[in-house]
């Protein structure tokens, strides 16, 4: 039997899902992952590798020698490992650093929709304070002020009042809000409406959709306080009927495609579009250019096609040929973070009673350690406990049984995970 060889390259509870979707696929696959965590580890070979120093990266995967390298994390994406991989002749999942600034810059992306025509609110990209004044009288309130670059999810302001757009402004321009100044800002129209998650994986020419799911940012029940990395997320078809998605793919999606080639930044990769179903219709929020987190910890047990097998023809141009099947029903998603978490959290505490979940519910670790063979904390987002079911409540139902066996000091998770698909199912 041929082996396949796959280095998934990053350590969250997204590349442990795909470690997990890759083993549990009818395919042989040998799986190493660098750098893993303390879950991963259990399962597949993890090597260590500083995600954000390029020549490392290339160090692992020359000593690999891998079959196919997934790329999980932003950052070596916007280092450029894909360009690095590609003149080497090596089969790697990802967009190259030109196709990745649909995420690593908020204002590439912006003037990328408004010369595509991709629905997305108004907004303007400014260099200074000066340029903020005098974009403001074409704005209403509230409004949105957003980082151009990467800010791992810190770089999003809502702003109510004209004077905290300026105070946003300034401490993006200065360094204070992220502890590196911004020399780009975008300013944007505030839109209301629901937020879905629409994963799209390409091959440069064609796309192909993933299950719908949404995302839950906010650390507090009811979507109050701090943003997150995400604390939970559930994939439900009924998210997105047969028409709206394939209004999307007409009119986000393939647009997005047909530019970047056009551009000569053919996309390859998963194309992640954060969208608001506003009244006036979908508008793109963001690009995202890699799998999201922890949304792929909720749609990936919901895939029935080998991972494998479509990752590989989205890298050899071939997804056209192929259709996902997926497993009926709903899944779910809950994330257990350390105490203080988006804040300051303390790590190193014992985890307890993982080998007392059901079987049929799949724990991702995200920020896990091994230490003298025993699991510990090492992150805020500690754990993504998932489950699927017929319906959302039963996928649910199962994901919060399993974490009240789960056990470390200062766990905490949210208890409304779903809470609007059940609101208006009831």
């Amino acid at each position: 039997m041929i082996v396949t060889k796959v280095l998934v390259i990053g350590g969250g509870g997204r590349e442990h899902a795909i470690v997990w979707a890759l083993q549990r696929g009818r395919r042989k696959c040998e799986v190493v992952c660098a750098p893993g965590n303390g879950g991963i580890a259990q399962t597949a070979t993890c090597v260590p590798v500083n995600v954000k120093d390029l020549g490392d990266l290339i160090r692992v995967v020359a000593e690999q020698q891998p079959d196919l390298t997934i790329i999980g994390p932003e950052l070596p994406l916007s280092l450029g490992l894909v360009d690095e991989m590609q003149r080497r002749g090596l089969k790697v999942f990802g967009p190259t650093q030109a196709a990745a600034q649909l995420e690593t810059s908020k204002g590439f992306a912006k003037e990328f929709m408004q010369r595509w025509r991709i629905p997305t609110a108004h907004y303007a990209v400014c260099t200074s304070l000066d340029e903020v004044h005098a974009s403001l009288p074409l704005f209403h309130v509230p409004m949105v002020v957003k980082a151009d670059g990467l800010a791992a999810g810190k770089g999003v302001l809502i702003c109510k009042t004209r004077d905290e757009v300026l105070a946003a402004a300034e401490g993006l321009f200065s360094g204070k809000l992220l502890g590196v100044a911004e020399t780009r800002i975008v300013l944007e129209e505030f839109l209301e409406g629901e937020e879905i998650s629409f994963l799209v994986l390409c091959d440069g020419k064609h796309g192909l959709p993933l299950a719908p799911a949404q995302d839950h940012k906010r650390i507090g029940e009811g979507d109050t306080g701090l943003n997150t990395g995400g604390m939970g997320a559930y994939s439900l078809d009924s998210l997105l009927d047969s028409h709206m998605t394939e209004w999307l793919m007409t009119h986000v999606v393939q647009p997005t495609l047909d530019g970047m080639s056009a551009e000569e930044m053919p996309f390859t990769g998963v194309l992640y579009c954060g969208l608001m179903m506003t009244a006036r219709g979908p508008m793109v929020l963001e690009y995202n250019a890699r799998f999201g987190d922890p949304e792929t910890q909720a749609i990936l047990p919901r895939l029935e096609t080998s991972l494998l097998t479509v990752l590989e023809a989205a890298v050899d141009g071939k997804l056209d040929s192929l259709e996902l099947r997926w497993k009926p029903g709903a899944s779910a998603c809950v994330v257990a973070a350390s105490a203080g978490y988006p804040g300051e959290y303390k790590t190193g505490d014992a985890i307890i009673g993982l080998e007392e979940t059901a079987k049929d519910v799949a724990v991702f670790h995200a920020g896990t350690a091994l230490k003298r063979g025993k699991l510990v904390t090492s992150g805020g987002r500690v754990l993504a406990v998932s489950a699927t079911g017929d319906d959302l409540q039963t996928a649910l139902g199962k994901a919060y049984a399993a974490l009240e066996k789960i056990h470390f000091d200062g766990m905490y998770f949210r208890r409304d995970i779903g809470h609007r698909a059940l609101s208006k199912n009831s």
